[in-house]
C-alpha cells in the first residue's frame, strides 16, 4: 500500500507570534470581510442567525463543504464572511471548539463580541 509523504504547513519563526499562539489559531481576516460572531438561532437546512462583532444580528448560510463536517449549536463562536454585494448576509467559514474559545477570551480577541 502506498502512502503519500505529507508535509506540514510552513512553521512560524517569529518568536512574538509563537509566544502569542498565532501560528495555529485561525483568526478573521478583515480584508476578506471576515469577523467573529455568536450563533443565536438555527433556522433549519443550512441557515443560521448570528450576532456579529459589529453589533448586528445577521443571517448566514453554511456552505456545502462544511454542512456535514461542522455541526453548529446555539452560542457557538464562529467566523463569518460577509457578502460584498449584500452585507446583511454571508457564509460561515469556521467554528471554534471549547479550548479555542477560551484562548480567544484570554487573549482579548472576543472583546468586541462580548460588549
Amino acid at each position: 500500500m502506498f502512502h503519500k509523504k505529507r508535509f506540514g504547513a510552513p512553521q512560524e519563526t517569529d518568536p512574538e507570534k509563537l509566544e502569542m499562539g498565532y501560528s495555529r489559531m485561525r483568526l478573521p481576516n478583515p480584508d476578506d470581510l471576515e469577523q467573529f460572531a455568536v450563533v443565536t438561532q438555527l433556522m433549519g437546512s443550512n441557515q443560521v442567525k448570528a450576532y456579529c462583532e459589529d453589533g448586528v444580528e445577521k443571517q448566514f448560510r453554511i456552505p456545502g463543504k462544511l454542512m456535514k463536517k461542522v455541526w453548529l449549536r446555539e452560542n457557538d463562536i464562529i467566523i463569518v464572511q460577509l457578502w460584498d454585494f449584500q452585507p446583511s448576509k454571508g457564509n460561515v467559514v469556521w467554528r471554534y471548539l471549547g479550548n479555542q474559545v477560551e484562548w480567544l477570551r484570554r487573549n482579548g480577541k472576543l472583546a468586541k463580541l462580548q460588549g
